[in-house]
C-alpha cells in the first residue's frame, strides 16, 4: 500500500529540488488522488510537483483539475512540456482546456503540439459548450465488418493504448458510418473464425452531436452502456461519450441546480467555485442577486407601509406579518425543490398536461398542510392574546390562502422558467421566498380589508 506524503513533507522535498525521493513516493499513485495532492497546492508549486510525476502520469492528472488551475499552472510551466501534458490528455478534457485558453496563449501553444492534435482540438472545439460535441471524446475502437473475431482482437490490442474505452468497439464501414456495436465480452467468448458482421447488435443506442449533454447523460443510464456513440446528420461516428463523462454532467449540473436554487448561480458565465472562483466574482454574482431580492423587499415594505390606516386601527396585524409571509415562501420553495428534481430526473417535462398533473398532485396536499398551518397558527394566536374572533379569522383564512398560493405558485414557476428558456433552477428559493413576501402581503391586507374594514371604519 503506498504511503500518501504530506503536503509539508513535498514542499519540503520541492524547495529541495529532490524530485527523485518525490516520483518514488508518488509513483504508485491513482492519477484522482495526486490530484487531490497538487491541486493543493499554489500553481506554481503545483508545476514543480508535476514535473517529479512520469510524463504517463501527468497528462491524467492535469485532466483533473479545472480550466482556472490548469492555466494558473500552465503560467509556470515550460511550453514543450505543457505541450506535452496537453497531448496525453483525453480528446475531450484537451479541448475543453483550449476553450479556456485566451488568444494569446493558444497561440503560443499550437505550434508545440502535433499536426494531428491540432485537428482533433479544433474539432472538438468547434461544438457549443452543452453538447454532446462538446463533451465527446474522438478516442474509440473501430472495427470493419468483415473482420474475423480474430483479427478484430488482435487491432483491439493494437488500439487499446490509445482509445479512452475498449468495452465496447463501433463496427464502421469506409464512410466512417455506424453499422453495429459489439462488446469485449462477446469477441471473447466467441469462436475466431466468426465474422464480426454475423455478431455485431444492429440498432445500437447513439447520441447526435448538436443534443444537450443532459439527454445523453440519461440515454447512457437508460441503455447502462460504457459509452454512447455519437454521430453526425449523415450518421458517421465522431466520436462517444462515456459513462464517467455522463457522471461528471450528472455532478456538474446537480452542483448548478444547487447553486442557482440557493442564489448563488451566475446569471452568466460559469456558476461561482469556492476553490476557482476570484474573491471578486463571488463579490459580484452575489451581490448581483441580492441587489434583486432586495428590489422584491422595498416593494414588499412600500406595500405595508400604504396600509397605515387599517394598522393604526388594528395594530395587532402587524404582528402576524412576518409568519404568514414565511409560510408562503417555504410552502413555495418545498414545491418548487420537488418539481425541479423531477425535472432533473426526466419525470416532468416541458408540457402543459405536465404542470397540471403536478398542480393536480400538489392541491389536495396543500389545502390540507393550509388548514393544519391555519388552524395551528389560529390557536397559538389566540392563547393568552387578547385578540377578536374577527382577527383570528383573518389570520386563519390568510394561513391558508397564502400556503396553497405559495405552493401552486412555486410549483409553476420552473415550468414557466423553462417555457422562457431559462434553467428552472434559476426560480431559486430566496427569489420565491421574495415574491411570495409581496404576494403574501397583498393577500393578507386584502383579506383584511374585505373583514375589517367596515370594523376598522367604525372604530
Amino acid at each position: 500500500m503506498a504511503v500518501v506524503m504530506s503536503q509539508d513533507d513535498m514542499r519540503a522535498h520541492l524547495a529541495q529540488g529532490d524530485l527523485l525521493t518525490l516520483r518514488e513516493a508518488l509513483a504508485d499513485l491513482h492519477p484522482a488522488d495526486l490530484a487531490n495532492l497538487v491541486g493543493g497546492l499554489p500553481p506554481s508549486e503545483a508545476a514543480k510537483l508535476m514535473r517529479a510525476l512520469s510524463p504517463a502520469q501527468q497528462g491524467k492528472v492535469f485532466g483533473y483539475f479545472g480550466p482556472r488551475f490548469q492555466i494558473a499552472m500552465a503560467r509556470h510551466i515550460a511550453r514543450p512540456d505543457f505541450a506535452r501534458i496537453v497531448t496525453d490528455m483525453s480528446h475531450d478534457e484537451r479541448a475543453d482546456l483550449w476553450k479556456a485558453l485566451s488568444p494569446d496563449q493558444r497561440a503560443t501553444l499550437l505550434p508545440a503540439l502535433a499536426q494531428a492534435e491540432r485537428e482533433d482540438i479544433r474539432r472538438l472545439a468547434a461544438y457549443p459548450e452543452g453538447t454532446a460535441g462538446a463533451a465527446m471524446t474522438s478516442d474509440y475502437a473501430t472495427l470493419a465488418p468483415d473482420m474475423t473475431v480474430a483479427e478484430a482482437i488482435a487491432h483491439l490490442r493494437a488500439e487499446a493504448p490509445d482509445a479512452e474505452t475498449i468495452y465496447t468497439a463501433y463496427v464502421i464501414d469506409a464512410d466512417r458510418k455506424l453499422l453495429g456495436v459489439i462488446s469485449l465480452r462477446d469477441l471473447i467468448l466467441t469462436d475466431e473464425r466468426r465474422s464480426i458482421s454475423d455478431l455485431m447488435m444492429l440498432n445500437a443506442a447513439s447520441g447526435r452531436v448538436d443534443e444537450p449533454l443532459r439527454e445523453i447523460a440519461e440515454r447512457i443510464a437508460t441503455y447502462d452502456v460504457h459509452a454512447l456513440p455519437i454521430l453526425t446528420d449523415g450518421e458517421r461516428l465522431v466520436g462517444i461519450v462515456t459513462i464517467d463523462d455522463a457522471l461528471d454532467i450528472g455532478r456538474e449540473a446537480g452542483a448548478a441546480t444547487l447553486a442557482r436554487f440557493g442564489a448563488t448561480g451566475a446569471l452568466q458565465g460559469d456558476d461561482l467555485d469556492m476553490r476557482g472562483s476570484t474573491l471578486g466574482r463571488i463579490f459580484r454574482v452575489r451581490l448581483l442577486w441580492l441587489a434583486l431580492l432586495s428590489v422584491f423587499g422595498v416593494v414588499t415594505a412600500g406595500y405595508i407601509a400604504g396600509q397605515e390606516a387599517l394598522l393604526a386601527e388594528v395594530l395587532i396585524l402587524a404582528a402576524f406579518v412576518a409568519p404568514i409571509i414565511d409560510m408562503g415562501g417555504n410552502t413555495g420553495s418545498q414545491s418548487a425543490t420537488l418539481v425541479i428534481r423531477a425535472m432533473a430526473l426526466g419525470q416532468l417535462r416541458l408540457q402543459a398536461r405536465d404542470m397540471w398533473f403536478v398542480i393536480r398532485r400538489e392541491m389536495p396536499v396543500l389545502l390540507g398542510l393550509g388548514l393544519v398551518v391555519a388552524s395551528l397558527m389560529a390557536t397559538l394566536a389566540g392563547v393568552g392574546q387578547a385578540i377578536t374572533p374577527q382577527v383570528l379569522w383573518v389570520i386563519w383564512l390568510t394561513m391558508l390562502v397564502v400556503t396553497v398560493t405559495g405552493g401552486v405558485l412555486g410549483a409553476v414557476l420552473p415550468f414557466a422558467a423553462k417555457r422562457l428558456g431559462t434553467d428552472p433552477a434559476a426560480m431559486s428559493a430566496p427569489l420565491i421566498t421574495s415574491i411570495m413576501d409581496l404576494v403574501g402581503v397583498v393577500i393578507y391586507f386584502a383579506i383584511a380589508w374585505a373583514l375589517l374594514g367596515p370594523v376598522a371604519g367604525a372604530s
